[in-house]
């Protein structure tokens, strides 16, 4: 009679494996979720702060205050989400037709236009080679001057 042999035990190879797969797995997935946290931080803070900057120019008495007090309040609402204003742009533009042109913001009484708020930002650990820091949000908010405001 001959003996059998056993094959060799796996003695916890497989808690080996769950381990280095599971961090194999799991740091990418991290990475993907921050890298879509900080997106998603952007694009909230970028929609505040145009909200914001609309609200504070469309309640000023004249135009150089309400300039003044626009990008105060988006430069506010920016740190409000950790984010510095450095680099960020307030721009004005009739609705629906973008933020191209300068003059669209007015404060005559019943008049609408767009306020945007265009921040670039970098996605964490990508060189900036590969992404090339375009990675561009934008906020928008409708202001709408109020018929019954005094005009002088």
């Amino acid at each position: 009679m001959t003996a059998r042999r056993r094959p060799p035990r796996d003695a916890g190879a497989a808690s080996i494996e769950f381990v280095f797969l599971g961090v194999l797995v799991l740091v990418p997935l991290l990475y993907l979720v921050i890298a879509a946290f900080e997106v998603q931080r952007n694009a909230f803070a970028v929609t505040q702060a145009a909200r914001e900057a609309g609200r504070a120019f469309g309640t000023a008495d004249d135009l150089a205050a309400a300039e003044e007090r626009a990008r105060y309040a988006m430069e506010l609402a920016l740190r409000d989400q950790g984010l510095e204003p450095a680099g960020t742009e307030l721009r004005y533009g009739p609705v629906g037709g973008g933020c191209a042109d300068a003059g669209a913001a007015t404060l005559e009484p019943g008049a609408d236009f767009e306020v945007c708020v265009v921040r670039v930002f970098r996605v964490p650990a990508i060189p900036s080679y590969l992404d090339g820091g375009n990675n561009a949000v934008t906020g928008r908010y409708v202001v709408h001057v109020d018929e019954f405001r005094s005009a002088g």
